[in-house]
């Protein structure tokens, strides 16, 4: 199998995850029907959102969590046609074979990097690690390390900050462990224990929050959503707003302070940066036409003229209709309004610039 075959039997088995934690990557065992990733992916959230070659983003549940080997386990979408994945021997690892992590650094689809196993047996605060030197960044956590030979080895787990390519997977051996050990009660929800390693359900738990097995305290959730209550500030503002414009708010979730919704034909990206308070709405609705770009300069700048609250602008081959709020100005009523209005024109502008000045639709990444 070579690489490029290796790489494309793994892009309908690759998914990637989006929490109000952050984002990742996730992969589908067809044995276990399960997707698996890292705990730190979907952290506090029993409920993500999921997307892959073979279907639509969707909500999917948390199903298990593992806070000391960083595993999570997510129920898969049904009937997606995914395929066949297989699972490597740890114990046929060496040093210096060659691997390939794939996975969605910084969103990036699909994205695949190839080296070579550093150290097959690297022990970091008592867990055995795959120390690899293939590049992952954020965004890789929780995708597969794979062989030559198309096997899964290791789950992408984390890097050294300023190191030079120092990455790290969880072994499949460890994987295949808590595989077998949640599949009896498979559905449930479960969690294992940090301490003693044991399952810890809705049915098993001691007093409601102690593991029966060793007593160590355990936060099991008493909803899909735990943290719902926790988001304040304008992420919960801008949430409400979506629910009144009748968005699917979780379905928008594409990371932390970051939501995507489709108006029509265009993509509004709404992303909250808590440090400088301003609430960014950027709709981006198609790119420049092959001719004719004078008269769509004129037509552009006359809008901006013309508008409030919104502005035209070139960000490299795309045209975008962007709104910027205060965070500490900003409310429910008149966020309301504002995002009706934008969401609106930019379906509408969308429709205008290609028929009547040539632009192209934007391209959708498969």
């Amino acid at each position: 199998m070579t690489t490029q075959e290796l790489i494309d039997s793994y892009r309908n088995a690759v998914v990637q995850i989006a929490s109000r934690s952050g984002t990742g990557t996730g992969f589908y065992l067809r044995e276990y029907d399960l997707i698996v990733t890292n705990n730190h992916v979907v952290k506090d959230n029993w409920k993500v959102t999921i997307k892959g070659r073979n279907f639509e983003k969707q909500l999917a549940r948390v199903i298990f969590s593992d806070e000391k080997y960083d595993l999570a386990f997510i129920v898969p979408p049904g009937n997606a046609g995914m395929p066949q994945i297989r699972m490597g021997d740890y114990a046929h690892l060496h040093d210096g074979d060659t691997v390939i992590a794939i996975g969605h650094p910084y969103g990036l689809n699909y994205t695949a990097t190839q080296g070579v196993i550093s150290r097959v047996d690297r022990v970091q605060s008592g867990i055995r690690y795959i120390q690899i030197d293939a590049a992952i960044n954020p965004g890789n956590s929780g995708g597969p390390l794979v062989n030559s030979s198309g096997e899964v080895i290791g789950v992408n787990t984390y890097i050294i900050k300023g190191g030079d390519n120092l990455g790290f997977a969880l072994p499949v051996s460890d994987l295949k462990t808590a595989l077998d050990q949640y599949i009896p009660i498979r559905g449930e929800t479960a969690i294992r224990c940090p301490s003693c390693s044991a399952l810890v359900t809705a049915g098993n738990i001691d007093a409601g929050q102690y593991c029966a097995n060793c007593g160590t305290r355990i936060d099991f959730p008493r909803s899909e959503e735990p943290v719902a209550s926790q988001i304040s500030g304008a992420a919960r503002i801008v949430e409400d707003i979506l629910d009144k414009l009748g968005k699917d708010k979780e379905l928008a979730r594409s990371g932390y302070n970051f939501w995507e919704v489709k108006e029509g034909s265009a993509t509004i990206r709404i992303n909250y940066n808590p440090d400088n308070h301003f609430v960014i709405s950027d709709a981006f609705l198609c790119t420049l036409p092959k001719e004719n770009i004078n008269a769509l300069y004129q037509f552009l700048l006359k809008e901006n003229h013309k508008m409030q609250g919104m502005l035209f602008s070139i960000n490299g081959q795309n045209i975008v209709l962007s709104s910027l709020f205060y965070d500490l100005v900003l409310t429910a009523d008149s966020g309301v309004k504002a995002f009706r209005e934008l969401f609106s024109k930019a379906d509408h502008y969308d429709n205008i610039l290609i028929a009547q000045f040539g632009c192209q639709p934007m391209l959708e990444e498969l």
